[in-house]
């Protein structure tokens, strides 16, 4: 008889933990940020992204992509003409900050491309149309893209060609390419030194992957549970995925990163049909569910012993959240006890809130058991180093006395000459196809008014040298008559 995973019960056990008491707060009306026009497009990512400066939301907008960056400091409601990044030409379906250097985000969208930004300080005055990197390489469209956590110039984006591709800043070029997955890559995550990758996919098979090689270490059919997200449990040598039971329940699953034939336990969530998009905090081993769609966020702590996953409470709100994004350790309020911090994405009132998850401690001196060493904003390696296969783990910092140095790392993008593939006449990098039937009206009416302008100016030329040979005859007739 074959062994099945442990399924663990809603009972709850009472265990000493630190955690076992945290509460969600959402900020006053004063600190949310008001009249966003958030995205409506369904495609299962956050649309948000956050750091210690800004806040960057995908928004809703005609012909092609955009996202507006707000300072975190401007809260409030937002001005109807406030500047936006728009160079795509497709909608955005990812968008990611530079975990080393704060003014850069890479983006990725439906026209086949990823963009890397720099936000100037202070935030945009006016639109932003040119990227400082425009990467391309996906044949189709580009779903998602992710930092590696210790190397500075290393950026991984998943297409739905189904391939994987490492690009290495340094250069603005693609250096490496993983091409094990059958079908569209649902969600990237990276052990604690970036040496495995984890990914789920629509193929219904988990994987963990040596990224520099391509080659698969790890893989799991996952006929009972479908996998939907995956990520990696810090140092645990440990997996957390969410998906959906054989029985359409809502479910999460913990895995041996070296053993991927079972999973340790399962966990039975709900009935509701959203994804659950799982977020995990190293510093605490707290593990936060959130439904697309849902209101609540549970939180849970993970142990390495028996039951491994423990329940600890719920944050309740009645309004439904688009996605979440999440402030990095070195941007909490570490006097309030604030172990993380969502920006939660409601959609209907075109409204981000703040949600700070926090310890209630009576002291007023700094909790040196809640606020390990995290990982900090000083990057490990270089990108050359990470290909030549050395790894090690973040740099790590202290929160002690708060976060007020500055990162004097400058982010340089390479020198390109411009490149071209020339098929039959056409330069396939300056004429990217259209892959959907908008793109493909939106191309048509492009090249109409472009076809209008010229025929413009030719007439205009055509009048100009009407012009220019009559005046030419008339000085042809006058000159005899003077000499």
């Amino acid at each position: 008889m074959l062994d099945t995973p442990a399924l663990m019960s809603w009972r709850p056990t009472y265990r000493s933990s630190k955690f076992r008491n945290v509460y969600g707060k959402v900020g006053n009306r004063e600190h949310c940020y008001d009249g966003i026009p958030i995205t409506k497009n369904v495609h299962d990512n956050h649309f948000c992204a956050v750091n210690s400066k800004f806040l960057a939301v995908v928004t809703e907008s005609a012909g092609g992509g955009s996202f507006i960056i707000i300072p975190v400091s401007q809260s409030g409601r937002l001005d109807s003409h406030y500047p936006k990044v728009c160079g795509h030409q497709g909608n955005v379906l990812d968008i990611k900050w530079n975990p080393f250097f704060e003014n850069i985000i890479a983006s990725c969208s439906e026209d086949t491309s990823v963009r890397v930004w720099e936000i100037p300080e202070g935030g945009l005055r006016r639109n932003m149309t040119e990227a400082v990197l425009e990467l391309y390489g996906h044949s189709r469209r580009v779903g998602l893209i992710e930092w590696h956590p210790t190397s500075s110039g290393i950026l991984f984006s998943a297409g739905y060609d189904y391939k994987i591709l490492i690009w290495n800043l340094e250069i603005g070029e693609p250096v490496k390419m993983i091409d094990c997955h059958t079908d569209v890559i649902l969600s990237m995550s990276f052990n604690t030194d970036g040496s495995l990758l984890a990914t789920s996919c629509k193929d219904k098979k988990l994987r963990v992957i040596e990224p520099r090689s391509g080659r698969v270490l790890q893989q799991a059919s996952c006929k009972n549970h479908r996998v939907n997200r995956v990520v990696f449990l810090g140092n645990m040598k440990r997996l957390l995925t969410t998906g959906v039971s054989r029985w359409n329940t809502r479910q999460i699953a913990l895995w041996d990163q070296e053993d991927l034939s079972m999973p340790i336990v399962e966990e039975d969530i709900d009935g509701l049909s959203g994804l659950l998009f799982p977020f995990y905090d190293t510093d605490t081993h707290m593990l936060y569910l959130a439904g697309k769609g849902d209101g609540n966020i549970r939180y849970f702590e993970i142990t390495t012993e028996k039951p491994y996953i423990q329940y600890l409470m719920e944050f309740r709100s009645p309004a439904p959240q688009k996605g979440l994004g999440v402030m990095p350790k070195h941007g909490l309020d570490v006097a309030a006890c604030e172990v993380f911090r969502f920006y939660k994405l409601v959609t209907l009132k075109g409204l981000i809130e703040p949600i700070s998850m926090i310890v209630p401690r009576r002291s007023d001196t700094y909790q040196e058991d809640i606020y390990p060493m995290t990982a900090g904003t000083e990057p490990a390696l270089s990108a050359s180093e990470w290909l030549s296969g050395i790894d090690r783990d973040p740099v790590l910092m202290s929160l002690k006395d708060g976060y007020h140095r500055p990162n004097q790392l400058v982010f340089k993008a390479p020198v390109k000459e411009k490149k071209s593939v020339v098929v039959n006449g056409i330069d396939l990098l300056e004429n990217v196809p259209p892959r959907t039937e908008n793109e493909l009206l939106r191309m048509f009416f492009r090249q109409q008014d472009e076809l209008r302008r010229l025929k413009e100016e030719l007439t205009t030329k055509d009048v100009r040298i009407r012009q220019l040979e009559l005046e030419l005859n008339n000085l042809k007739n006058v000159s005899p008559t003077n000499v």
